[in-house]
């Protein structure tokens, strides 16, 4: 069995987005964490299946490291 991690955000119509960094071309949505995770798992999976398919090499899954970093809002900046 193998893991990869992903990258849940939540969009402004309440859904979630969800994407895969060792996978760029993997993303998915869901209503609830729940479904936008059901649905990333099946994503990839499919995705592996097509490059093994396809004989290319799985891509490595690593480690991401999420950081925020302070920014100056502009000048006049209006926030949502």
């Amino acid at each position: 069995m193998h893991q990869r991690h992903v990258l849940l955000t939540p969009e402004p119509d309440g859904r979630w987005s969800v994407s895969v960094p060792s996978l760029p071309a993997v993303y998915s949505f869901g209503d609830t964490i729940e479904e936008a995770l059901a649905m990333i798992k099946e994503a990839i999976e499919l995705h592996l299946e097509c490059l093994v398919e396809d004989g290319e090499s799985i891509p490595e899954a690593y480690p991401v490291l999420l950081k925020t970093v302070q920014i100056d809002e502009p000048e006049h900046a209006e926030t949502a």
